[in-house]
């Protein structure tokens, strides 16, 4: 838990990278994802943005996140060996934190490397220290709950009643579906979801 868990306050200036936010008298400066820039509401309104305090000998630097899910992205990226913040604000910039998620558990090394300063190397170990701790918890459900693919929930609990492992389908869902673009019928996801399962 960061010491600063959330600031509420007033937008002073903001762009894709930053945020200065008035609290109380007190311009603070969070470092912040082309997301969370993205949901933000426009200069002078009220906002509350939730946080990470990173400490360092010579410095303080406060990260700023419109949702928890992108936090706890954030602090998983962050606890790579060889990955700062700076490293896991960037690799969150360039994608939305569900589609992050899967191309993790697909183990889609080519999707990581698109952001500048992530080699192969480097994506291969943010998937062999981050795929299983994925995978054990419900931020792989992101993608499947989403308003945008509600036909993916009810493919994956169609499929469960038929006796299919939860973990299987989630898998095959993410090779089908890593994009995000659903515009198949129910009846089309199963059929695709099982052609991948039985690969």
């Amino acid at each position: 838990m960061s010491l600063i868990e959330s600031l509420s306050g007033i937008i002073i200036a903001k762009n894709a990278t930053n945020l200065i936010l008035g609290v109380g008298g007190i311009n603070f400066q969070l470092n912040i994802t082309t997301n969370t820039f993205q949901n933000l509401p426009n200069d002078n309104e009220k906002v509350m943005i939730l946080t990470y305090l990173h400490v360092k000998e010579d410095a303080l630097d406060l990260f700023g996140f419109s949702d928890a899910e992108e936090r706890n992205i954030f602090v998983h990226l962050n606890s790579v060996s060889g990955i700062g913040p700076k490293s896991a604000l960037n690799i969150l910039s360039g994608s939305k934190p569900n589609i992050l998620i899967n191309n993790i558990l697909s183990e889609d090394v080519n999707s990581l490397t698109i952001v500048p300063g992530i080699g192969p190397k480097t994506a291969k170990r943010i998937i062999l220290e981050l795929k299983e701790k994925f995978m054990h918890n419900d931020h792989d459900q992101s993608l499947i709950k989403s308003e945008s693919t509600g036909v993916l929930y009810d493919a994956q609990r169609a499929l469960e009643s038929l006796g299919y492992a939860s973990l299987d389908i989630k898998r095959a869902i993410s090779k089908e579906y890593s994009q995000n673009k659903i515009n198949d019928k129910l009846e089309d996801v199963i059929r695709k979801i099982l052609s991948k399962m039985v690969k």
